[in-house]
């Protein structure tokens, strides 16, 4: 005779789960994108570690725990989710420019790393030149 396991519905637990126990804390950071780019590519932790050749309690660790992974970890992770290692990074991509940087901006990003009295005293002759510029056209 063959028993049968039932799993009481008041456990949390159910048969239609996909994986083990559910977390007991939040994902970190990196965690939480490493998941959900798993996700995203319709991969279970299993199938992930697979592709890997890891174990998927080690896909499980890196995304239920604060790890740091060694930069081959992070490039195979990167091609098997077919996501850049920059999103694992949190790098954010940069705006793109509306053309080439003007003179005024060049110049004012170098008075930018001035010290602050010069500053001061560069930013006051630019707005005295204003003013006395809007005063002549009115």
């Amino acid at each position: 005779m063959q028993s049968k396991t039932y799993i009481s519905s008041n456990s949390g637990y159910t048969w239609a789960m996909p994986q083990g126990r559910p977390a007991s804390q939040q994902r970190p950071p990196l965690g939480e994108k490493i998941a959900s780019a798993r996700l995203q590519a319709g991969l279970t932790q299993l199938q992930l570690a697979n592709k890997l050749n890891v174990s998927q309690r080690v896909v499980t660790y890196w995304e239920r725990e604060a790890v740091s992974l060694r930069p081959e970890q992070l490039s195979s992770l990167s091609e098997a989710l077919e996501v850049p290692a920059d999103y694992f990074l949190g790098a954010k991509k940069k705006k793109p420019s509306n053309g080439p940087a003007g003179k005024a901006r060049v110049l004012f990003e170098r008075v930018s790393r001035l010290p602050r009295s010069q500053q001061s005293r560069i930013l006051e002759t630019v707005e005295d030149m204003l003013v006395a510029r809007e005063a002549r056209s009115r």
